[in-house]
């Protein structure tokens, strides 16, 4: 099953890199694979919002919910399930960004960008919000794929991961009084 799995993977990849590179891509595409490394840009959005009355319950909310999902995905499910990354098993690929050293699978990148926009989507009493959130984390996840360094089912593990871990986060925040 997981042959099957990574060869529909290994053809959406090399899909990406056939039809979609192109100069303008491969510039762009590495900068929001880095914007989200250790989940900094998040993690910038949601100091900034503990700032604000009005948005520092999300603020929090992201926060919570991106430090239980990186304690799932980089401490606990990357090292059981050591998927080697794509960048890893083949030479033919034009490297974007440095080779991560980390494990593939689930894609944390994917999973906190989520986590990120799920909370917001469930905090913040502008709505207006929410759709950016989720396209700046559509562009994260799929600059994960395009720069070659995660598998499509890592991406989308780790979108089914990140929300998931959100809706706990604020379902537990709501619970608890907090």
């Amino acid at each position: 099953m997981t042959d099957f799995i990574t060869n529909i993977d290994f053809s959406i990849l090399y899909w990406i890199q056939d039809n979609l590179r192109n100069s303008f891509m491969d510039f762009v595409m590495p900068l929001f694979s880095n914007l989200q490394d250790g989940g900094l840009i998040w993690i910038s959005i949601a100091v900034v919002m503990l700032f604000f009355k009005r948005t520092r319950y999300c603020g929090i909310a992201v926060l919570l919910a991106m430090g239980i999902d990186t304690l799932i995905t980089e401490y606990g499910i990357k090292n059981i399930v050591c998927r080697v990354r794509p960048c890893n098993l083949v030479d033919d690929v034009n490297m974007l960004v440095e080779k991560p050293t980390s494990y593939s699978f689930p894609s944390n990148h994917s999973a906190s960008a989520f986590a990120g926009a799920v909370a917001v989507m469930l905090t913040i009493k502008k709505k207006a919000w929410t759709i950016p959130a989720f396209v700046f984390s559509g562009i994260i996840a799929f600059s994960s794929m395009y720069v070659f360094v995660h598998f499509p089912s890592d991406v989308l593990a780790g979108i089914l991961l990140g929300s998931t871990v959100a809706v706990l986060a604020c379902y537990l925040m709501k619970k608890t009084g907090f």
